[in-house]
């Protein structure tokens, strides 16, 4: 491989590089430099993420395009591959590991430290017999995305920027390749815990799990039983997590274990999507075979992720019963925060015991009528206790049915009126914060990867700025082209791992 130049920090910014990682030790990492990407050129910029990361505004010059293609470093970089291991499908797959990521460090920011990935970057001693790159296709996809769930406030990693390059790279089809700068305040997985648990390095097992306590749940630290203490609080923010994906309609596509971060982050969008017609057997990924990883799935295959989690802890917790007892926080926690989204984006704020069955109850008959999951509950805003609501009837085929679940909605929203005049404004303001206008479907995606594959990267900007805002009402003509209904040609889209 290549011997990356060292280029000076950027002169507007001092960048401190404290790289914790390292000093957890060689057996979980390879150090070596990216492959040098030929002729990089700027694809897309995130400036918020940038902003987070408390770049200057003209950041992304010439040197930052080297670094951010794997061509450069800046001092205090330290390029490597991690290793774990992992279920994929369900299914035992051994050591993975950064197959096409490579960490280039970890940069204090006003946020706290977070880490740099490259992802394309080429190929690691992770790589099993692939190639290491990824294309332009896929990069633009996770780069929206990530920015996308930002946005909605779904928990995420986030990315920076896109630089593409000539360079062919095979997938189904010759594509050229590309390079997603993703960042977080960690990339451990639970894979990373499945590593050293499997091979029976239970003192680096140790050291990790103490780490992780250590910068990132510190409250563990002073519990009975800190291991527990840590899983336990990692089953609560996946529970979350997982309340915020189903809320928004989002499949993720391929939730194996080494997909799973110790943060409880969406982290590595591949061949995910958006609900369009509401069907809970949604499957997103064309490589899904079984359907594993549809959307009704997700918090259940969520639930089995963590049990490996509590496996691979099993080694520190040393009580298989207190491990079992620590995960079942996770069905409580998973339904109340579902049920918290729901009345949210129903315009509740008080709870009553029915409330289960009233949302049931939408959703069967949204999945009935193949209703749109965004538009529906985004014109559910304008639903009033005392009038008819044609924008939201007109999205059900049984109106008749969907008038039986209107009367029921309408008394329960009776019951929390104030004697406010403005009640219903304000209860359509709080859903339009909570029900977005604006998600990527895949077919938006399409449009903005065909035009960067014919050399036009403006949609792909144009497109980050809705979804930075996607609770925004726009103007007309983006609403038109950004929020409407997909087109026909949106259901013959395939994406499957390669995405």
């Amino acid at each position: 491989m290549e011997r990356l130049a060292k280029l000076d920090c950027m002169s507007a910014v001092p960048l401190a590089w404290p790289n914790r990682f390292l000093g957890l030790g060689e057996s979980f990492f390879t150090a070596l430099p990216a492959q040098a990407l030929p002729d990089p050129h700027w694809v897309a910029t995130s400036p918020e993420c940038a902003a987070l990361l408390g770049l200057p505004r003209d950041w992304a010059d010439a040197q930052a395009l080297q670094v951010f293609s794997g061509n450069a470093t800046w001092p205090g970089m330290r390029p490597l591959a991690s290793v774990y291991s992992g279920h994929q499908f369900g299914v035992w797959a051994g050591q993975l590991g950064d197959g096409r990521a490579l960490w280039l460090g970890e940069i204090d920011t006003p946020a706290g430290p977070m880490e740099l990935q490259l992802k394309g970057a080429g190929k690691t001693p992770y790589s099993r017999m692939g190639d290491g790159r990824a294309v332009l296709r896929s990069s633009i996809r996770e780069f929206l995305c990530s920015e996308a769930m930002h946005g909605l406030g779904v928990p995420t990693t986030r990315a920076l920027c896109i630089t593409g390059s000539p360079l062919p790279v095979r997938r189904e089809e010759i594509e050229t390749a590309a390079v997603v700068t993703r960042v977080a305040p960690s990339f451990i997985r639970f894979g990373h815990f499945e590593h050293f648990s499997h091979t029976d390095q239970h003192a680096d097992l140790r050291r990790l799990a103490d780490f992780v306590i250590a910068h990132h749940y510190p409250d563990c630290r002073d519990a009975a039983q800190p291991y527990a203490a840590l899983l336990e609080q990692v089953t609560r923010r996946t529970a979350t997590l997982m309340a915020d994906w189903q809320a928004v309609g989002f499949c993720h596509g391929v939730m194996n274990t080494d997909n799973m971060s110790i943060l409880g982050l969406t982290i590595d969008y591949g061949p995910f999507g958006f609900l369009d017609q509401f069907d809970p057997g949604y499957i997103c990924n064309h490589s899904d075979n079984q359907g594993r990883y549809a959307w009704a799935r997700q918090p259940s295959v969520a639930f089995w992720n963590l049990h490996a989690l509590a496996q691979a802890l099993l080694p520190l917790i040393g009580d298989s019963d207190l491990a079992l007892a620590t995960l079942e926080v996770y069905k409580t926690a998973f339904a109340d925060a579902l049920l918290a989204r729901w009345r949210a984006k129903l315009g509740l704020q008080t709870a009553e015991a029915d409330d289960r069955e009233l949302i049931d109850d939408l959703l069967r008959r949204m999945a009935t009528d193949r209703c749109d999951f965004t538009i529906t509950f985004r014109r559910l805003a304008g639903f009033t206790p005392d009038a008819p609501c044609p924008p939201v009837r007109d999205m059900f085929m049984d109106r008749e049915g969907f008038d039986v679940w209107a009367q029921r909605y309408a008394a329960r929203l009776r019951r929390e009126r104030s004697d406010d005049a403005n009640d219903d404004d304000a209860r359509a303001l709080r859903m339009n914060r909570v029900n977005p206008m604006f998600v990527l479907r895949n077919h938006l995606a399409e449009i903005a990867i065909r035009d960067a594959q014919a050399g036009d990267f403006s949609e792909v900007e144009r497109l980050l700025k809705v979804l930075e805002r996607p609770f925004d009402e726009s103007d007309a003509a983006t609403r038109e082209r950004y929020a409407g209904f997909p087109p026909e040609w949106a259901q013959s889209i395939e994406v499957s791992c390669s995405s």
